[in-house]
């Protein structure tokens, strides 16, 4: 139940600080949520990211996800659409078919955010990927079968695993990968 007004502290290019009452959290700014994408190929391979994030001074292996309604003129953007995009522009893939699974807030006591996870199935490379210029974003294709090994060598490396890779493979394994 919310009893106090909004009080916006700071303002940034993409967050803001807000107080509710005892509340203190981060809004997205120019942007409607985020888009999360749990890519497989046809030969049964996961795509996933890896990059250095600021706010956590570290490389992490992410699932490829991005913003919906963040681009220039793009505030009618569908979830979907903003999924699509993502994926192109992060990993170079292009997906025939693009399936919602769920939705909801990655962390509720910081952020208004909402996520939404898509499956993306029918993979076809385009182009290498890497993001925009100033993301460098290292794409990784990583067997099905070896992906906990995979996981665990890349955490044992000192790289940050982004637990919501763990909720992509929970979907693929509850709904499986081909459809």
């Amino acid at each position: 139940m919310q009893s106090d007004s909004k009080q916006v502290l700071a303002a940034g290019r993409f967050l803001s600080l807000a107080r509710e009452g005892r509340w203190e959290y981060a809004e997205r700014i120019n942007a409607t949520g985020a888009a999360i994408i749990v890519a497989v190929t046809d030969d049964e391979r996961v795509v996933l990211v890896e990059q250095f994030r600021i706010p956590v001074h570290a490389r992490t292996i992410e699932l490829p996800a991005g913003l919906i309604g963040d681009e220039p003129g793009g505030g009618d953007e569908s979830e979907a659409e903003a999924a699509r995009r993502e994926l192109l522009e992060e990993t170079g893939y292009a997906a025939a078919r693009m399936e919602f699974l769920t939705s909801g807030p990655p962390a509720s006591g910081t952020t208004s955010e909402v996520v939404s996870f898509f499956r993306a199935t029918g993979l076809q490379r385009v182009h290498a990927g890497g993001g925009v210029v100033h993301e460098n974003i290292t794409v990784h294709d990583v067997p099905l079968r070896e992906i906990d090994a995979w996981l665990k060598s890349k955490a044992a490396a000192g790289i940050l695993i982004d637990p919501k890779v763990y909720a992509g493979l929970y979907f693929l394994k509850e709904t499986g990968w081909r459809k």
